[in-house]
């Protein structure tokens, strides 16, 4: 299988890179950048094919696609940044990357007879209530500009494709660039007290237990949307910082421990730092990966462990 991938240089696309290498398939990372310009951790990627594809150019995304041919693609390239796509000089580009960019590539797709695996987020929905958000539930109500882009994009697969995987995901960490587990770490070390949201709801998702899933569903052809996050049940931002500390102090890291920095929990009113909305319920039903066969993600606390393992704090 060759399985080209998108956002090489974020934290998902380097996981599905080093993922395909272990299963030895054929993985072509592609990103804007000339080069590769993810972590150099000496991991597969590192030394993987490269190919320079601006997917907001549908010319070049074509040419590279075609001279490619490949089995699957791995779209995770996006853009990201929730707050920054709220101000108005950076609409047309997040819009153009979400949503162009993303139709561009599902066309080239269809055109090539190939699978399409393309990475969304909870963010389509409203995130009222308490119930878990089911994957095939169209009842979208995204709060902000970057939710609204990602729905959109959805919708361009969906229509263009039969061949598809539309998988949402929420609180991405990864090894390879910035996420909320390295933001409250670097915090802990220079502050004594640190504010965090308890009225946002989800479960935390580690890139590289999702980088295995997503190659699980391209070997297969159970085509359709997917919920995926780690396991574990549901937590706040709050109850997630707390457990960073709590397993940083285990590690031997005693600037963490309770009476060096506290943890104060504070609503999303209280805090009025974010421009863009933000969902209260990112609570996400991933019972249909068990249903078509797929091996859920393990827990979260178990994920954070072994991240903390990973990168150097």
């Amino acid at each position: 299988m060759k399985v080209l991938v998108t956002g090489v240089a974020g934290q998902l696309g380097h996981d599905v890179m080093n993922e395909l290498a272990v299963r030895g398939y054929e993985g072509i990372g592609s990103d804007i950048a000339p080069e590769y310009s993810g972590a150099m951790d000496g991991s597969a990627v590192t030394a993987m094919p490269y190919i320079q594809m601006d997917i907001t150019d549908k010319n070049m995304v074509e040419c590279r696609m075609s001279e490619i041919s490949p089995d699957a693609v791995v779209h995770c390239a996006a853009w990201t940044a929730v707050d920054l796509a709220e101000e108005k000089e950076n609409m047309d580009k997040v819009r153009a990357i979400n949503v162009k960019g993303t139709e561009y590539i599902a066309q080239i797709c269809k055109k090539l007879d190939c699978k399409m695996v393309y990475l969304s987020t909870d963010y389509v929905f409203d995130g009222k209530g308490e119930e878990p958000w089911k994957p095939d539930c169209k009842d979208y109500k995204p709060l902000n500009f970057y939710g609204q882009t990602k729905l959109e994009g959805e919708l361009a697969v969906d229509k263009l494709l039969e061949k598809y995987f539309i998988v949402r995901i929420a609180w991405a960490f990864g090894k390879n660039g910035k996420n909320f587990i390295k933001t409250m770490l670097n915090l802990g070390k220079s502050h004594d007290k640190i504010t965090v949201v308890n009225d946002q709801v989800g479960t935390p998702t580690y890139t590289y237990d999702l980088a295995r899933l997503l190659v699980d569903m391209a070997e297969t052809e159970k085509y359709g949307y997917y919920h995926a996050t780690n396991e574990g049940g549901y937590i706040s931002w709050y109850e997630f910082t707390n457990e960073i500390f709590c397993q940083a102090e285990f590690m031997g890291h005693t600037e963490y421990s309770k009476d060096k920095v506290s943890v104060v929990p504070v609503s999303t009113e209280e805090y009025k730092i974010s421009k863009a909305a933000r969902p209260f319920n990112s609570r996400l039903d991933k019972s249909k990966l068990i249903a078509n066969g797929f091996r859920p993600l393990p827990d979260w606390q178990d994920a954070l462990r072994r991240y903390l393992n990973e990168i150097e704090f």
